[in-house]
């Protein structure tokens, strides 16, 4: 069977884009064959035809050229890659076939189209390679992320165990891997795409030259690298080529690789980002709800693009911060300020990832006229935030650059109304460039003569019903219908035959068709020229024009948190090195913001070494030990962002990482249940927490045994005490432990106050010092909405318990010291008169651990019951 050449173009461009789907382009469509065309028609909507239908049908669908960006949206959101075969020769010059080939392949990591991309948020590419394992069997890992849209470039090494949090730091659309090292990401999110690639493409040798290459330079020291950090730059080498490999056109606008230093940032692990719900919410894994959706007020994408950077990315460095708070400080203090410069940035466009479409070719007629407006506000924003106390402002104002040339420029070449496509024409203004001036009156001119031609052949034949008309075959025609076939002028000479019309043409008409066509035609292509050379004009200044649109997007930010500030009441911390933190008055950040008819109910909390660093909460479930603990985090995180906090007054001792075990999840595809996923993060948190973190834990222990829960949590809170000296909220509804307090030195007691009368209890939501005895279980599952008749028998059944086993003088304790450790002192319950409880009284539990002394606890309980049966 013989195949088409043009259908063997398109199995050669099959081939190069490898598992992609494939958009041919045939004329004004591009087309989608075999599985390809299927998988389209059934994502897309469109209809599934075949070609060749009587020998070897082939199925195909398509769509018209101009709506590719839409449909390539669609498709990389389902989770495809995509290549796009282009014409690549003017059909109109083509000698033969028109050639075609690949000129892109588009991805979730490497798309720039307006369509596909989230405006607020960046759209990271990430690449890591593995190093070799050291004595301790430790694996260093390359790591380097890009936002191609934009041209943020950095690169770092981090460890295999860390390798998931700085993923989820990063959150990437994909993820690039040597093909040998893809079992090493297991620990990853599993939704972001992984793309395999040759080993060789991360050789020291094949990355080194890329770099150099691209940066035109004879080595990386120059952007901050040094010796050390070759295996960054081997996941940077990659990534690169991966990009020069699948995007056919200038990738200029990556001018600079940039180190990230570990210890810059507070660390935040996947399981904390989940549990604090700083940029999705958990149950739905929107952004409403989210801190996000709070601290963003910003009237620009690249200011939102800046907060969730910031947000994932918050400072250790206390003078940096400082120099935030000084900034925002200024938007709160002067609302005119603030109201003026938001109004200012609400008028400008998205210039960053304009000038990253620039510089990729992809920039349009709008984009030209949106930059020079964008362009437009420079000098009123500068002059705005000049003279004000604050570094920070001081040096974005020093670097803001005006761009008055290229700004006039766009200006005076753009017309006022600029089209979507080159293809649209009239975006060069009137009176810009003579001699297109002079083909476009041509143009006019001709078309004004056909419509008076016409109206004079009407006249001279009689013909009411004659018209003019066109199209890309004959050019322009005469058409009459076969009513008035008998007026037909001698001079018209017969082009086609229609049912129920006729065309001509005459030799008069020819002529000033040429005319006028030629004229057309050098218009366009002239006016496509001159856009070329502005675009050129803007390509070259694209480095400066994106850093002048990160100065407006840390503007924005800025503002934004200054608006929140006034808003909000929020107010300043104050941030010390010290292992403190003290807050009145604070109030979660999310809730406080979403409470309107009902304030929010602020707390108080002290953690310091006088007064004791680990608090251990308890009380009911919907009392807000989960919400109170949760607050405390979120206000730590928005001081080290340099954002003013929900509180009263706040003083901070900089915190090196924040940790928290919040809520229950599992991972049954992994093979772990909820339990095991607990134990894993609290593992986590024991094993990397430092004297300078933050920890909150919330209900360590509940899915597993009581007695294993209780052992648990008991030995955590004492390596936390003991070992390491963590700032820690410890919400649990395990009252043994409260006795803790009276253990340890650094641990105290807090509790949520709760009022009961008539059977009911209301929550009041008030953090205060001491402990309960009391989880009010019953009554918050009648308010959840549980049978009355279960509640009920749930009563009977408690107040037999208790009625058996719960009075003062039935509460055995054991209070003896544990090894040479400290005392433990556990509050079991059983029978008031039995004779192990006199051997358990007596027992030297010197030697025991306190796990130990609950699983004697424990055999005693069984036996009792035993006895009772």
């Amino acid at each position: 069977m013989t195949t088409s050449p043009m259908m063997q173009q398109y199995a050669e461009a099959k081939t190069a884009c490898g598992d992609a789907i494939l958009l041919f382009r045939m004329g004004d469509f591009y087309e989608l064959f075999h599985e390809d065309a299927r998988t389209a028609a059934s994502i897309l909507g469109l209809t599934l035809t075949s070609r060749d239908k009587n020998t070897n049908p082939t199925p195909m669908a398509g769509f018209p050229h101009h709506q590719l960006e839409g449909y390539l949206g669609k498709l990389i959101r389902a989770g495809f890659r995509v290549a796009v075969c282009d014409q690549v020769e003017n059909p109109a010059t083509a000698k033969g076939l028109v050639r075609r080939e690949v000129t892109r392949v588009v991805t979730p990591g490497t798309a720039i189209e307006d369509e596909i991309l989230e405006p607020r948020e960046p759209n990271y590419l990430t690449s890591i390679k593995l190093g070799k394992a050291d004595r301790a069997g430790r694996v260093p890992v390359g790591l380097s992320w890009l936002d191609l849209s934009t041209g943020i470039f950095f690169a770092t090494i981090t460890s295999e165990p860390k390798l998931a949090s700085e993923i989820g730091r990063i959150a990437p659309k994909e993820l690039l891997v040597s093909e040998n090292e893809l079992s090493h990401l297991s620990a990853v999110d599993p939704d972001i795409m992984r793309t395999t690639r040759p080993q060789w493409t991360y050789t020291p040798a094949n990355t080194q030259t890329v770099l150099k290459d691209h940066f035109q330079t004879l080595g990386m020291d120059g952007f901050g690298f040094g010796d050390e950090d070759q295996l960054a730059l081997q996941a940077a080498g990659g990534l690169l080529a991966y990009l020069r490999e699948t995007q056919k056109y200038s990738l200029s606008h990556i001018d600079r690789l940039s180190p990230y230093r570990s210890g810059q940032c507070l660390e935040i692990d996947n399981a904390t980002r989940r549990s604090l719900e700083l940029t999705a919410t958990l149950r739905s894994g929107n952004r409403a709800g989210s801190l996000l959706s709070v601290l963003d007020q910003c009237v620009t994408n690249m200011g939102s693009r800046v907060m969730v950077e910031w947000l994932n990315n918050p400072l250790t460095d206390q003078t940096h911060i400082e120099q935030r708070l000084d900034a925002v400080q200024v938007f709160l203090e002067n609302e005119r300020l603030t109201q003026d410069l938001g109004k200012l940035l609400g008028e400008v466009f998205d210039l960053e990832r304009m000038a990253g479409k620039v510089s990729a070719g992809r920039a349009t007629p709008r984009d030209l006229a949106n930059i020079a407006r964008t362009l437009e506000k420079l000098p009123e924003i500068k002059a705005k935030i000049a003279d004000y106390d604050s570094d920070l402002l001081e040096s974005l104002h020093q670097n803001l650059e005006l761009f008055e040339e290229l700004r006039d420029a766009l200006l005076t070449a753009l017309a006022d109304e600029c089209p979507l496509t080159l293809k649209d024409g009239g975006f060069i203004r009137d009176g810009f460039h003579q001699q297109l001036d002079q083909l476009r009156a041509l143009a006019a001119g001709g078309k004004d003569w056909i419509a008076s031609y016409q109206a004079s052949i009407i006249e001279t034949s009689g013909i009411p019903s004659l018209k003019v008309g066109y199209n890309r075959v004959f050019g322009y025609y005469l058409e009459v219908t076969n009513t008035h076939r008998d007026r037909i002028p001698e001079s018209f000479i017969r082009k086609q035959t229609l049912k129920n019309a006729e065309r001509y043409i005459t030799p008069e008409l020819k002529e000033y068709e040429e005319k006028i066509l030629t004229a057309d035609e050098q218009a366009n292509t002239l006016e496509v020229q001159l856009f070329e050379e502005l675009r050129q004009q803007v390509a070259s200044q694209g480095n400066r024009l994106r850093s002048t649109a990160r100065i407006l997007a840390q503007l924005d930010a800025l503002r934004s948190l200054g608006t929140l500030a006034t808003r909000n009441r929020y107010t300043r911390p104050k941030l010390s090195q010290e292992r403190i933190l003290k807050i009145d008055g604070g109030r979660h950040p999310v809730l406080d913001a979403q409470a309107k008819d009902v304030a929010f109910v602020a707390n108080d909390t002290l953690l310091d070494d006088e007064t004791g660093f680990i608090a251990l909460i308890t009380g009911p479930n919907m009392a807000g030990k989960s919400t109170y603990i949760r607050q405390v985090a979120l206000i730590t995180l928005m001081a080290q962002i340099g954002s003013f906090v929900p509180a009263d007054h706040a003083e901070l001792g900089i915190a090196d990482r924040i940790f928290a075990r919040v809520g229950a999840s599992d991972e049954l595809s992994r093979g772990q249940s909820t339990f095991m996923v607990e134990m894993i993060e609290t593992a986590h948190i024991l094993n990397n927490a430092t004297d300078r973190s933050l920890v909150i834990l919330d209900e360590i222990g509940r899915g597993t045994s009581t007695y294993d829960g209780v052992s648990l949590a008991w030995a955590i809170v004492e390596h936390l005490h003991d070992q390491l000296g963590a700032r820690t909220l410890f919400a649990t509804h395990y009252h043994e432990l409260t006795d803790l307090a009276n253990l340890l030195p650094h641990v105290k007691n807090l509790t949520v106050l709760v009022r009961e009368w008539d059977e009911k209890i209301v929550f009041l939501h008030q953090i205060v010092p001491g402990a309960t005895d009391k989880s009010y279980g019953i009554q918050v599952a009648r308010l959840a909405g549980v049978p009355g008749s279960v509640n009920e028998r749930a009563k009977e059944v408690l107040a037999k318990l208790e009625s058996e086993f719960l009075t003062p003088e039935n509460r055995p304790k054991l209070s003896q010291r544990v090894g040479d450790h400290k005392p433990i002192q556990l509050t079991f319950f059983g029978p008031a008169h039995h004779p192990l409880i006199d051997t358990i009284r007596d027992l030297d539990v010197q030697t025991l651990t306190p796990v130990q002394c609950l699983n004697l606890i424990h055999q005693w309980h069984q036996r009792i019951q035993e006895e009772a049966q």
